[in-house]
């Protein structure tokens, strides 16, 4: 799983990864639970701030900001790999991920939050409740760093 990511710690990244053949693996909710409690885990032996997220059916987002010397592809390759062992089943994920350093922060986290009304998943995006739109999830405020 290793690639290279020419950006780290410099800015705030939006991050996606998609999982093998586009699978719709967390339209479970168990699944998808195990995804974001997973996450926490990780950001527990990782440095880093997680602005928002959501766990769509076949795909992921994040926005977070890596700390040094915090590296990204260690980062989700610690999330992929826990939890592909966490849920049991497996391979569920496609190689590579993406990341970009956003422009602003605030239209990624936006972005990232209206993904599952786009995809007819729920209304607003509070209703959708893998998403830290829905504030059932702790994560940092922007600004903070």
């Amino acid at each position: 799983m290793s690639q290279r990511h020419p950006t780290q710690n410099e800015a705030i990244m939006m991050v996606t990864t998609n999982t093998l053949n586009r699978e719709p693996i967390f339209k479970n909710d168990s699944h998808a639970r195990e995804a974001i409690e997973c996450l926490y885990r990780v950001q527990q032996q990782h440095s880093f701030f997680l602005y928002g997220f959501v766990i769509m059916p076949d795909h992921c987002h994040f926005l977070i900001h890596v700390l040094e010397p915090g590296k990204i592809s260690n980062i989700i390759g610690a999330f992929k790999s826990g939890l592909t062992h966490d849920i049991g089943i497996g391979p569920i994920w496609q190689r590579r991920f993406f990341n970009r350093i956003v422009d602003d922060a605030t239209e990624a986290l936006n972005y990232i939050h209206m993904n599952p009304v786009r995809a007819g998943l729920c209304k607003v995006p509070e209703d959708y409740s893998w998403s830290s739109a829905s504030v059932k999830w702790d994560v940092a405020e922007l600004g903070m760093w």
